[in-house]
């Protein structure tokens, strides 16, 4: 099984859109710096996710989410929770990094 998901820094409120076949692991990972890529936005929570049987689905929709596309998906699929919070985040914020 492979996730995709995504993740909202508590620091700044910025959005991480990553995969992974363990998503508790990799939130640890994310949470203990040892992630380059968002090591200086820690604390992480999981406001998001879905489940693949396979890795090339879960890639290609990672692939997807961080496109202009995904991007107005994801506002609209998370609107109530994005706007309940201070700081909503913009396409700026979002951290469009690749993982292995």
């Amino acid at each position: 099984m492979y996730y995709v998901y995504i993740l909202q820094s508590q620091s700044d409120k910025s959005l991480y859109i990553g995969y992974t076949p363990n998503l508790r692991a990799r939130l640890i990972k994310h949470n203990k710096k040892q992630v380059i890529s968002t090591k200086d936005k820690v604390p992480f929570i999981v406001i998001y996710y879905e489940a693949y049987l396979n890795r090339q689905d879960a890639t290609g929709r990672e692939k997807f989410l961080k496109s202009g596309s995904g991007w107005r998906y994801i506002k609209k699929q998370l609107f109530h929770y994005l706007s309940d919070n201070k700081k909503k985040p913009s396409i700026n914020t979002l951290l469009l990094c690749f993982q292995a």
